[in-house]
């Protein structure tokens, strides 16, 4: 009669003992709050491609950035999707890369109810803007104009994504240069393979022959920052019509987001 009692009750409590493991976070991982993983997973398609134990890491990632950088608005309230759209716009670039943190290159990001110019002016005329990371008395900023983020991870967005665009300029000055090549995610033989395939894809692009948007051949730091839209937006299609340049940036951000 007792072993009818207590067998039951161990059932029990090991059932509460594994269902408490099974829902616990991995060791250093952050918990991100639920209704923000439910609009992760409403708002941002590269999150639905990863693994169930990706998807852990990336709301984690999510969850360290929004808890060491400051998020405001300027004319405007900052809402959980500005959040949580902001944080995987710089998660995506650094995933492959662990613990990323961009604790020493980003304070703030200040978000705009429209585009801005060059003077962060977002009301007049010449406004063409829609993101920008800060220099000189505004080192440590971004600037990022609220339309262009949503549309960045609307269904129309194509191969545009701002916030990525602006994220990707961070990574790239880590080493201390803004120049379209990131050293420290580079193996040295790396670098001038890397800028010999870029300037022959700049050529194509003046030549009309690429579908690459034609802004990447401002110089090698905007192409870099171009080509990585493409590559997280839309990467069956960048590695069908850029094989090499797909290879290189999989190298680069130690991720292949078509696979």
């Amino acid at each position: 009669m007792y072993f009818a009692i207590i067998i039951p009750i161990i059932a029990l409590l090991a059932f509460i003992i594994f269902r408490k493991k099974g829902s616990a976070l991995p060791a250093g991982f952050q918990k991100l709050d639920k209704s923000l993983r439910k609009l992760l997973d409403s708002r941002v398609d590269y999150y639905h491609r990863l693994t169930n134990a990706e998807k852990r890491r990336f709301e984690s990632q999510v969850a360290v950035f929004l808890q060491t950088v400051n998020i405001e608005g300027v004319g405007s309230e900052i809402t959980d999707v500005d959040r949580v759209l902001i944080a995987s716009s710089a998660v995506i670039p650094v995933f492959g890369l662990g613990d990323w943190e961009y604790r020493d290159l980003l304070t703030n990001v200040i978000l705009y109810p429209d585009t801005f110019d060059h003077e962060y002016q977002f009301e007049g005329g010449s406004r063409n803007i829609q993101g920008m990371v800060g220099t000189g008395y505004m080192n440590g900023q971004m600037i990022l104009s609220r339309p262009a983020l949503l549309k960045g991870f609307s269904p129309m967005s194509g191969k545009e994504n701002t916030a990525i665009h602006e994220f990707v300029h961070l990574v790239d000055k880590s080493d201390g240069a803004t120049d379209g090549v990131p050293e420290q995610l580079m193996e040295h033989d790396y670098a001038t393979p890397w800028l010999s395939l870029m300037h022959k894809e700049m050529h194509r692009i003046n030549e009309g022959h690429s579908d690459i948007n034609p802004y990447a051949t401002t110089n090698e730091a905007e192409f870099l920052a171009v080509a990585s839209e493409y590559f997280f937006e839309k990467p069956g299609q960048f590695k069908e019509k850029h094989p090499e340049l797909y290879e290189q940036l999989s190298k680069i951000f130690r991720q292949k987001p078509a696979n």
